[in-house]
């Protein structure tokens, strides 16, 4: 009748490996390298990331701050009102 699902197409010559789950182990070197790696990888990004937050929070604070002065009204236009 035709070939079946599994039986689609025949793969010669690729070799695959695998290893049981198992046989790893879950965190090889957690603390050893891993928080070292991680502490020295933050320390190299971590003045290409910060500085434009900082200057995004500075910049946007201002913003409200002068927004929100905007929106009162002048007190001393309203002083010889009756």
């Amino acid at each position: 009748m035709g070939r079946h699902f599994g039986d689609l197409a025949k793969v010669r010559h690729i070799i695959s490996y695998s290893l049981s789950p198992f046989e790893q182990r879950a965190f090889p070197h957690y603390f050893s390298k891993g928080i070292p790696n991680v502490w020295r990888r933050f320390r190299g990004q971590v003045f290409k990331v910060v500085p434009p937050f900082v200057l995004s929070y500075i910049v946007y604070s201002w913003g409200t701050q002068v927004h929100s002065d905007l929106k009162k009204k002048d007190l001393s236009l309203y002083e010889n009102d009756q």
